[in-house]
């Protein structure tokens, strides 16, 4: 395909539907694309061409949305729920103005990982040997330990003790309210966190995204110590969807799942919950296994029914607030 058609096709698929601003990051792969070297593979000119676009040409986060570290968790939660977003970066109320980003952020704090410290706070979780909270099962997450109830599997027998009225009784404990977002920083899976610069490329943003299982990546601008951006998984997937119809994309995007080398695993490897688990088991696996959803399948059986993702943890917060 010559110059002027790949133009031609562009230019008609920008006419007949409007283009998000990150479909202007797919345009600039597509200029791209058409100058690499002949002799690359299809995979090779995909990785030059990201590891050309830096990642300060991605579309800046509508939200700049920071959590003071002395904020509770319930402040914390509302935030999260209120701006439609699972994390956000916490910024160390004590540091000073002028402190670089490693001593002005102490980490992330995420939806998920909130609703396991909370979990934490009864132990075991099961009807057969019910405890109230403590300050022992606080110390084991503020000091970034796990315990058996972390890692533990919660059967269909604890359903009754995990509901929403076992999470409503934590989330309106004067424990919870009072703990701040400090306290559990040992619980943050960074020390503040894997971050950007402004010059970074594409390309390592990507990998970042990938190998690390991160759902989003802070941009910093290091002139003032501050995060400049956030992109996130998602932002990332709306671009790509938002190239169809762009050659280097199109190239791509027709193949078979089983073409493009994802990685295989055997049906025992595959994480899931059974549809009459408590729901906090399946948020408990998410958070373990640093992953955004997980499907639920019948009991005793091996049909998918439907799927549950870190989306969907500000309903266990928000359903508390419901009940009588």
């Amino acid at each position: 395909m010559n110059m002027a058609s790949v133009q031609l096709r562009r230019e008609s698929s920008m006419q007949e539907s409007p283009r998000s601003p990150e479909a202007k990051l797919g345009m600039q792969v597509e200029d791209l694309w058409d100058v690499q070297e002949p002799q690359l593979s299809p995979n090779e000119k995909l990785n030059a061409c990201f590891e050309s676009i830096p990642v300060s040409a991605f579309p800046l986060a509508p939200q700049g949305i920071e959590i003071k570290s002395d904020a509770s968790l319930a402040e914390a939660v509302q935030i999260l729920a209120q701006n439609k977003i699972l994390s956000a970066p916490v910024v160390n109320v004590d540091a000073p103005e002028d402190a670089t980003w490693i001593d002005r952020y102490i980490g992330i704090v995420e939806f998920a990982g909130i609703a396991v410290w909370i979990l934490l706070q009864s132990e075991p979780p099961s009807p057969r040997s019910p405890s109230s909270p403590s300050g022992a099962d606080f110390a084991v997450v503020a000091n970034g330990m796990t315990s058996a109830a972390v890692l533990g599997i919660l059967g269909p027998e604890d359903a009754s003790a995990t509901s929403g009225y076992f999470f409503e009784a934590l989330t309106s404990s004067d424990f919870y309210k009072n703990t701040k977002v400090c306290d559990i920083s040992g619980s943050f899976r960074w020390a503040p966190f894997l971050a950007l610069q402004k010059s970074n490329s594409f390309l390592t943003m990507l990998l970042l995204l990938s190998k690390y299982k991160m759902k989003s990546v802070p941009v910093l601008d290091l002139g003032d110590g501050k995060i400049d951006n956030i992109i996130t998984q998602s932002a990332v997937i709306h671009m790509l969807a938002e190239c169809t119809g762009l050659h280097w994309f199109e190239s791509w995007g027709t193949k078979k799942l089983s073409e493009i080398g994802l990685p295989t695993m055997s049906p025992k490897q595959i994480i899931m919950v059974h549809e009459d688990e408590p729901v906090l088991q399946a948020f408990k696996l998410m958070w373990k296994k640093r992953i955004g959803g997980i499907p639920v399948v019948e009991r005793g059986g091996k049909k998918t029914i439907g799927n549950i993702s870190l989306r969907d943890i500000q309903f266990l917060f928000n359903s508390t607030r419901d009940l009588p």
